[in-house]
């Protein structure tokens, strides 16, 4: 049993999924169905790193961040201080920096004052654009968080990161799980905030420190950070929700083979 959960396709792939499927269904009423994404993403740091926190490397603050931000996230949804959701770019471009902080203090002050710079406009960005274009979407939302996921995990994972590309992977199948649901009971499940800036914190912190540490080229990140508004290209009415899904996943997941490929190209072999 240790070694089936040990398995990468589990940690990343079958665990999140599970997760997320269980969570979408048990918040369903309290229409906190968003929190999904949040529960994938826990289930494959449990069973990768069991959440320990000591020492207090990049890839762990990924994890504190997300955690941070999820009950950020839920405080503003349950509160409805509308408001404060215009500073979440802000609070996300701030950790990237926070995040990159040991990697950025090894470079030469110019790099330091560029990688950051781009580090927390990457993060904030994706953050606005999963907020302020998706978050009133079920269906839209969901389709940007698994070609966002699927696209920043694998090539992270081509790239050279095993970690960051499960984080990336967990947060693609926990969406996955979240919009399965609906396609199949045809009934939309609630988002907000709880959904949309985990996924984008989490998403963007990786991103960033892939391109840092890793092998991930940094052009592919304009590519990820095109997902969110790309879901906006694909007029949807009249059309049941699986027609929807299905017409927008096409175009997203040409983005997130768009990253791959680029990352391949530029790290060369696949490591594994």
């Amino acid at each position: 049993m240790q070694e089936l959960l040990n398995h990468p396709a589990v940690q990343a792939g079958l665990a999140p999924f599970l997760a997320a499927l269980v969570a979408a269904e048990l918040f369903q009423r309290p229409r906190l169905s968003g929190l999904a994404i949040i529960a994938g993403f826990a289930a494959t740091v449990y069973l990768v790193s069991d959440f320990n926190f000591e020492p207090l490397t990049s890839s762990r603050k990924i994890v504190l961040s997300g955690l941070i931000g999820t009950l950020l996230a839920l405080l503003i949804d349950i509160l409805r201080i509308r408001w404060f959701g215009s500073l979440l770019p802000v609070i996300g471009g701030a950790a990237a920096i926070w995040t990159a902080q040991r990697i950025l203090q090894q470079q030469e002050p110019p790099l330091v004052l560029q990688w950051g710079a781009a580090c927390a406009a990457y993060a904030g960005l994706l953050i606005w654009g999963m907020d302020k274009l998706l978050e009133k979407e079920p269906i839209r939302a969901p389709i940007a968080a698994i070609a966002l996921g699927f696209g920043t995990g694998a090539a992270a994972l081509v790239g050279a990161s095993a970690l960051l590309g499960q984080f990336g992977l967990a947060l693609g199948s926990a969406a996955a799980a979240h919009l399965l649901i609906q396609m199949f009971t045809k009934q939309t499940l609630s988002t907000g905030r709880v959904f949309t800036f985990p996924l984008a914190l989490i998403a963007g912190l990786t991103g960033c420190i892939a391109v840092l540490s890793a092998r991930l080229p940094w052009y592919v990140l304009f590519i990820l950070v095109a997902i969110p508004p790309a879901t906006r290209l694909v007029p949807l009415p009249g059309n049941s929700i699986r027609i929807k899904s299905l017409m927008v996943l096409m175009l997203t997941l040409t983005f997130a083979a768009g990253s791959v490929y680029l990352t391949w190209r530029s790290a060369g072999d696949v490591p594994f």
